[in-house]
């Protein structure tokens, strides 16, 4: 199975059910797990985010978490440096991207050494999306 680049957006509806769920959990049959080295601290934000706005029990915030736990034993991490940070900074004047979409970007890149050609981008976010395209990634909306 190869590996596709996944975006914290589309990592989360494979932790809590929402209506990306089955596109997410199709994919992950498809494709192996490579992240940027933050998502875990952003997936988390969103679990949090959903309790505090009645979308997620605390109860389900605890299976997320294990959930997550989980997808990290397997998944290929991409770790911070100082030429990713550098991609992100030109990301974002490219791009209309926030700080984390285009560390998450950068990471990708960073991932597959700059060769786009062939390599999956899979996100939730449509400006991500768009953004990884134009760069010659698959984009693939989860």
């Amino acid at each position: 199975m190869d590996y596709a680049f996944w975006d914290a957006s589309a990592l989360v509806p494979l932790c809590v059910m929402q209506r990306a769920t089955p596109v997410a959990e199709s994919l992950s049959v498809q494709y192996r797990l490579a992240v940027w080295w933050s998502t875990p601290v952003e997936m988390l934000g969103a679990f949090a985010r959903m309790v505090r706005m009645g979308e997620l029990t605390p109860n389900g915030q605890v299976q997320a978490q294990i959930t997550l736990d989980r997808m990290r034993s397997d998944w290929l991490e991409v770790d911070p440096s100082e030429p990713l940070r550098e991609q992100a900074e030109r990301l974002v004047d490219r791009f209309p991207l926030k700080a984390a979409d285009a560390q998450q970007l950068a990471a990708a890149l960073v991932w597959c050494i700059g060769r786009t050609k062939g390599r999956v981008f899979i996100s939730g976010d449509s400006q991500l999306l768009d953004a990884a395209q134009q760069l010659g990634f698959h984009a693939v909306e989860a």
